[in-house]
């Protein structure tokens, strides 16, 4: 029998010895040198897509959202309307990663698809759009958990709300603890991200048979399926449906994060593609299955609205299960859903600075732009992470709606992130992917431009105040927030980008093979070499 095991483990050790050293000679080709460790399978890289997406965690943080903006139908088919965008840009972003497999992700991908005289502009708006979107989007994570984790003691006493104080020293405390586990606990990160599938899992089925099996009583179907009232919104009905999709569309936004990490997948050029969409259906049907035992339990709207501590999902538990502790019980399933998250969002955004700063984009790349060799990890840029995400938390001392505006700022930027190698995909006539791996094939120019569409669309609805009439404490910041990151965005551009920032090592106008390698398809146009084109490093 040990023999057996042997020769099986030397058969398969060249296997993947192969595939790894394909994957770095085809990074090598796009002018990176492979310094990560490629440690994450597929099954790692979907369950970090569904850790970041934390579906019953994203949609229990958001939930006064619907609730204030249409309630069961806001709820229930605002998450399948957006679960099928999503889907769709998923698979517009999947189509585009099967060719350009690299930890740069949509702001290469921007670079490498437009023209020469357009890839400098493309990769830098879109680079700065994606790492705006990932510090965002980790810090709604992490801001959302410490006022979740504060909120359990309103579960006994319901009077209680947390001080501006409280919040942001908990929301330090859980930015401590991601940042911790990503520096010493990198080698563990496959494992991690394969035990969040399980404790999502878990979660949701003890969560749907628990409520339904010890509730008082049940709403009724029509209510759960049908019931629409927008009347605490003080939005035209019509409208305040829209405003509620935030709900949906920010849980559903993490899926091209995990484009950062394809310098760490044996074989990114399949499996992160692969993980994208797989972990946009697993959510979508995740939701489903966490949203209507929890419509069908629901107490009175007024009084989950009227919780003094902002997030309501704690009261829902109580009142199903009759008790604090039965509802405390339910509501720690879902803040281990958030060290999760969060730890998966950290990770991506750490990624995301390194790949951006190690081209020259942003101050501080001499730092940003390393890995250490010890931890094997971009220790700076992980700290640089942190950092920006801790100091954004004080924007709460100014509003208490600052939840409000990390979430939609994170939906904003992604989103753009996302749409804008689509659309430079579009304009080029989609031949950059026509021999991709994951094609979209003859629907491709429909999806694409559907998706394009709603992002549009997003960026407009999603910096409107969840409900009127509007104060200072409520406003909705997300704007603000953008237009500050935009300021230092372009004034960084005028500073050195406009003279020393040359974009990614980009190998322009190249047809893609089947195989996801990419050769020269015009001598005139074609590679540049990364020694002419990528930065120099450090300021």
């Amino acid at each position: 029998m040990d023999s057996i095991t042997r020769r099986l483990s030397s058969s398969t050790a060249p296997r993947k010895h192969s595939v790894t050293h394909d994957a770095d000679a085809q990074l090598a080709s796009m002018g990176y040198k492979a310094e990560l460790p490629r440690s994450l399978s597929m099954l790692s890289v979907l369950g970090m897509s569904f850790a970041i997406m934390a579906v019953p965690y994203g949609l229990s943080t958001t939930m006064y959202i619907s609730l204030t903006d249409g309630q069961a139908v806001t709820v229930l088919w605002g998450w399948v309307v957006v679960s099928v965008i999503s889907l769709s840009i998923a698979a517009s972003l999947a189509e585009i990663c099967a060719v350009y497999p690299t930890a740069g992700g949509v702001y290469y991908w921007s670079a490498m698809m437009a023209t020469k005289d357009w890839a400098k502009i493309a990769s830098w708006v879109t680079g700065w759009f994606n790492l705006v979107g990932n510090w965002t989007v980790t810090l709604s994570i992490n801001f959302g958990g410490a006022q979740l984790i504060l909120s359990a003691i309103s579960i006994w006493n319901e009077d209680w709300s947390a001080t501006p104080w409280q919040t942001v020293l908990c929301f330090w405390a859980v930015m401590l603890i991601t940042c911790l586990i990503n520096a010493f606990g990198a080698r563990y990160l496959d494992l991690i991200n394969k035990i969040c599938i399980y404790w999502t899992a878990a979660s949701v089925l003890i969560i749907l048979i628990t409520v339904l099996a010890m509730a008082p009583s049940k709403r009724s179907g029509e209510f759960v399926f049908a019931h629409f009232d927008a009347s605490a919104s003080g939005w035209p009905s019509a409208w305040a449906f829209f405003v509620g999709l935030l709900q949906a569309a920010y849980t559903l936004t993490g899926y091209g994060l995990v484009a950062s990490m394809c310098e760490e997948v044996q074989n990114p050029a399949r499996e992160v593609p692969k993980a994208m969409v797989m972990s946009v259906a697993a959510a979508a049907v995740t939701g489903v299955v966490y949203l209507i035992p929890i419509l069908f339990v629901l107490p009175d709207i007024q009084y989950l609205l009227n919780a003094a501590s902002g997030q309501p999902i704690g009261l829902v538990f109580k009142h199903a299960t009759g008790s604090a502790g039965g509802g405390f019980g339910l509501l720690f399933l879902i803040l281990g859903i958030l060290i999760f998250a969060g730890t998966g969002a950290l990770t991506a955004s750490s990624r995301c600075a390194y790949a951006f700063a190690r081209d020259g984009a942003i101050p501080g790349s001499r730092w940003f732009g390393t890995t250490n060799e010890k931890l094997g990890i971009p220790l700076w840029g992980l700290i640089l992470s942190t950092v920006v995400d801790s100091l954004l938390g004080l924007i709460y001392f100014g509003s208490s709606a600052a939840f409000n505006s990390f979430t939609g700022v994170a939906t904003i930027c992604l989103s753009c992130g996302y749409g804008l190698p689509i659309l430079v995909s579009v304009l080029r006539g989609r031949k950059m992917v026509k021999h991709s791996t994951f094609s979209l094939g003859k629907f491709g120019y429909l999806i694409n431009i559907v998706c394009l569409c709603w992002i549009a669309f997003a960026v407009v609805l999603f910096s409107f105040p969840v409900s009127l009439p509007v104060t200072a404490e409520s406003m909705n910041y997300a704007s603000v927030v953008f237009a500050g990151f935009a300021c230092i965005s372009i004034g960084w551009y005028f500073i050195r980008g406009r003279k020393h920032f040359r974009g990614p090592p980009v190998v322009l106008d190249m047809e893609p093979t089947l195989s996801g390698q990419v050769v020269n398809g015009d001598s005139e146009k074609g590679v540049e070499s990364a020694s002419v084109l990528s930065p120099p490093k450090g300021e």
